[in-house]
């Protein structure tokens, strides 16, 4: 088990959220890897992902080129075994360029709690160093604090 689990209520879904930004920010593939299920598919983009190891390979490819990396997850909808989020990303690539991502994903869990389908469409903005927003993890007293859009 992995909880929280389905059906989701809004309190154990805005957990499972804040659950999974926690993971990211570790930026270890293997922690993240841990919440999905052993065949877990992927929509990330235009890559398709199937299964942990997929996950752990491709995870490993991200966190090497988009480097200080941080995440923030707000829950945008839920019923049963589906949550909907948006999210937004801050990272540098080796020129020192940074980027603002923006993004949704769509996720759907089995009965045990474990991630089956993660579908994630994202944007890239490129920023200035100055207009970061994101300098580290969320801190606990901020947990289900939603972002501004820009």
């Amino acid at each position: 088990m992995r909880p929280p689990v389905p059906p989701f209520t809004e309190e154990t879904a805005r957990r499972k959220v804040q659950a999974a930004e926690d993971a990211w920010n570790t930026r270890d593939p293997e922690t993240v890897a841990g919440a999905y299920t052993a065949g877990s598919q992927w929509r990330n983009r235009s890559e398709f992902i199937t299964g942990r190891d997929e996950i752990v390979a491709f995870l490993t490819r991200k966190w090497e080129r988009e480097l200080d990396y941080v995440l923030r997850k707000d829950l945008w909808a839920f019923t049963g075994d589906l949550i909907a989020v948006r999210f937004q990303y801050e990272c540098r690539d080796a020129s020192g360029q940074w980027w603002r991502s923006y993004g949704n994903e769509l996720w759907q869990f089995d009965d045990e709690g474990y991630m089956a389908r993660r579908e994630a469409s994202i944007n890239d903005v490129a920023i200035e160093e100055g207009e970061r927003r994101l300098l580290g993890p969320r801190p606990e007293s901020e947990h289900g604090e939603t972002f501004p859009l820009r």
